[in-house]
C-alpha cells in the first residue's frame, strides 16, 4: 500500500480493477479546501490515457511490473511463441498484446512486461527500431518529386508494408521505427 505522497512518474498502480502507470502528476494545495493530486494515468494493457484526481493521502495499491527479454521464435495459430533469453522458458503471446507485429522477424528480441506477483504477461514491446530488407518496391522515377518528401510503398521481408523514399530499391536494408511504422534510414552493409 502506498499513498498519494508516494506518487512518481512510472509508478504502476491498481485503479478501478485495471493496472495503470502514472504518466504525470501534480500536488495541488488550494487556498480553500483540502489538498489533492491531479494525475494522468496510462492503462498498461490498452494504452489509453485518462485523467484522474485523488484526494491527498488516499491509499493506493501499487503493482510491481517486471520487463523481461524474450526472443521471438515463430508464429502459430495460438499467437507468437517467444523464449526467455536466460531461462529458455517458452511463452505464447496473444496477437492483441503486440502492436505492429508484422515488423517482427524470427530471432528478434521482444520486451514483455509481467505482473510480478501473478506472473501474468501484460504487454509486449518491439525495440524502437528494426532493420529489415526491402523485398519488393516499384522503381522510383526521376523528376517525380512534386513535394520535397516523395515516398513510395515498399514490402519488407516479413510482409509488412511501409512508405520509403524514391531512392530505395529491392535488396536494400532499411531501419524502420516500430512505433509509427516510418522509414528511418538506409543501412549500409
Amino acid at each position: 500500500m502506498a499513498t498519494t505522497a508516494d506518487f512518481k512518474n512510472g509508478l504502476c498502480i491498481e485503479y478501478n480493477d485495471q493496472i495503470y502507470t502514472i504518466v504525470q502528476f501534480q500536488h495541488v494545495k488550494p487556498g480553500k479546501g483540502p489538498a489533492f493530486v491531479r494525475t494522468k494515468l496510462k492503462n498498461v494493457k490498452t494504452g489509453k490515457v485518462i485523467e484522474n484526481t485523488f484526494s491527498s493521502g488516499v491509499k493506493i495499491n501499487t503493482v510491481r511490473i517486471e520487463r523481461r527479454p524474450y526472443q521471438f521464435l515463430y508464429k502459430d495459430d495460438m499467437g507468437y511463441v517467444c523464449m526467455h533469453t536466460e531461462t529458455f522458458e517458452q511463452l505464447t503471446i496473444a496477437p492483441e498484446m503486440l502492436e505492429n507485429a508484422d515488423l517482427m522477424k524470427e530471432g528478434q528480441i521482444v520486451e514483455i512486461n509481467f505482473h510480478a506477483d501473478q506472473e501474468v504477461p501484460l504487454t509486449a514491446e518491439l525495440p524502437a527500431y528494426v532493420e529489415m530488407e526491402v523485398t519488393a518496391t516499384v522503381p522510383g522515377e526521376k523528376g517525380n518529386t512534386a513535394t520535397t518528401t516523395a515516398l513510395k510503398p515498399a514490402t519488407l521481408e516479413t510482409g509488412a508494408e511501409i512508405m520509403v523514399p524514391l531512392f530505395i530499391t529491392e535488396g536494400d536494408i532499411v531501419k524502420v521505427d516500430t512505433r509509427d511504422r516510418s522509414y528511418g534510414e538506409r543501412v549500409k552493409r
